[in-house]
């Protein structure tokens, strides 16, 4: 499993990626600078330009720091746990969430993902 870092605000988290082809594929693109817009009170999402692979599942629940895909482009970033009926796509989990809501703050976020 690879480790990549997430930059927010200066703020760094580090996280591990899964070992599947959704998480291979994105770390093929890093580096990027995404603006994450904010939804729900709990995530962060940005559509990429292009699709990855997908093979979703329904979790059930979310934790917060969970890096997930929806549908085939849409990169999610959680930030607070909650449960769902929702199918996504793992990715990855940042290691140490703790920080990561006030790094996100309340509205739009500049992630670097590298």
């Amino acid at each position: 499993m690879a480790s990549i870092t997430l930059d927010i605000n200066g703020v760094q988290f580090e996280a591990t990626l899964e070992d599947n082809d959704t998480a291979a594929a994105l770390a093929a693109r890093l580096p990027m600078t995404l603006e994450m817009s904010e939804l729900n009170g709990n995530e962060k999402y940005f559509y990429l330009d292009e699709t990855l692979p997908a093979t979703a599942e329904r979790p059930g629940a979310i934790e917060a720091g969970d890096i997930m895909l929806f549908g085939s482009d849409c990169l999610v970033l959680f930030y607070e746990s909650f449960s769902t009926s929702y199918s996504y796509t793992r990715i990855g989990h940042v290691d140490d969430p703790s920080g990561l809501a006030e790094a996100l703050g309340g509205g739009s976020a500049t992630v670097v993902w590298g």
